[in-house]
């Protein structure tokens, strides 16, 4: 019964959303009208046309095989309903064609309604695999997280998760995947992994994938899985700015300026010779300026003893001086009578 159940295309299971076209074919530059039932309520679509597609194997190529300028929304009613015109346009790629309708935002959910392009090229679809046929049970996710490194510039990478089962009647055994990452509008560079496991008929299994950017990628991304030229899922990734590789052009942008003027300053002070009247002073000259001196204080010295103006005394025995120092004068002559003599005749 799980078996059967993973067999059967989304479009077919029980309750799911269904695509039908009011015309199966119609020429470029006519119009069909494009309705749908059993899709979630008030739910944002896309129509397109698609080629190399069937309703039971889904678009191979994935929206790269649609004519995407060429697509309209719509949105579905309280019911989960909807119906719009959708011009005819030949698709990038050869029929069989087929109307594809998918969710844009949400849970993931498609439907395909058989259609043909009048006047388009058809080519038969590559043949499918002998093994088992894998089917994709849950949407995928990218898991972890930048770490400091990724700040700085260092490649970004996550881990993408899925669930796969065996919807086929043969074992499958180490399926290889195509992860393919796109920047922006640009078709994706695809990478093959393997995953090493087997499978047996209606099991199923997580599968983890390593997905890794260039260093310094930056902007809207987007992960595609591909197995056995089919695209499984598409998976946006939005990665930040490595602000650190800009901070640090910044640094550098202020510090080899400043660097090289003082390097430069340095050497033209030591080449020029210093001005007249003036000091050199880190290439700046500067006129001298008077400096205010304090005169020292000193210790009065003793005066010099002066010699004696008498050839006969010695300095030592000079009257006038006492032990090498002066003294004061005194007068030599005998005392005087104080009362005054009577001069006259006697």
């Amino acid at each position: 019964m799980c078996a059967l159940l993973l067999a059967a295309p989304l479009a077919a299971a029980a309750g799911g959303p269904t695509v039908e076209v009011s015309k199966a074919q119609a020429g470029t530059g006519s119009s069909i009208t494009v309705s749908g039932t059993g899709w979630r309520p008030h739910t944002l679509l896309m129509m397109l046309v698609c080629g190399q597609a069937t309703p039971s194997r889904g678009v191979i190529g994935g929206t790269n095989s649609c004519a995407n300028a060429d697509g309209r929304a719509v949105t579905t009613d309280a019911n989960g309903h909807f119906g719009k015109q959708l011009p005819v346009a030949e698709p990038p790629v050869p029929c069989p064609c087929v109307v594809h309708v998918a969710t844009v935002t949400g849970a993931t959910a498609d439907a395909d309604a058989a259609f043909q392009v009048a006047g388009h090229p058809v080519k038969a679809l590559p043949a499918e695999s002998t093994g088992g046929r894998l089917a994709m049970l849950t949407d995928t996710s990218l898991d972890g997280s930048s770490g400091l490194l990724t700040w700085f510039g260092a490649p970004p990478s996550r881990t993408l998760v899925f669930t796969i089962g065996n919807a086929g009647s043969n074992t499958l055994k180490d399926p290889v995947f195509q992860v393919g990452t796109a920047h922006g509008v640009f078709a994706p560079e695809w990478d093959e992994q393997q995953w090493h496991g087997t499978l047996a008929p209606g099991k199923k299994a997580q599968v983890k994938l390593p997905v890794e950017l260039s260093a310094g990628a930056h902007g809207d991304y987007s992960v595609s899985l591909r197995y056995d030229g089919k695209v499984l899922a598409e998976q946006p990734w939005g990665v930040g700015r490595p602000w650190g590789v800009t901070l640090f052009w910044i640094l550098l942008g202020v510090v080899v300026p400043a660097a090289v003027f003082r390097i430069g300053m340095a050497a033209v002070d030591r080449v020029r010779p210093p001005r007249a009247g003036g000091i050199r002073h880190r290439g700046i000259h500067r006129p001298l300026r008077p400096t205010l001196r304090i005169p020292r204080l000193r210790a009065p010295e003793p005066e010099p003893a002066t010699p004696s103006t008498l050839p006969w005394f010695t300095p030592d025995t000079d009257p006038g001086t006492t032990a090498g120092q002066p003294s004061a004068p005194h007068d030599d002559s005998p005392a005087s009578p104080t009362t005054p003599t009577t001069k006259g005749p006697t």
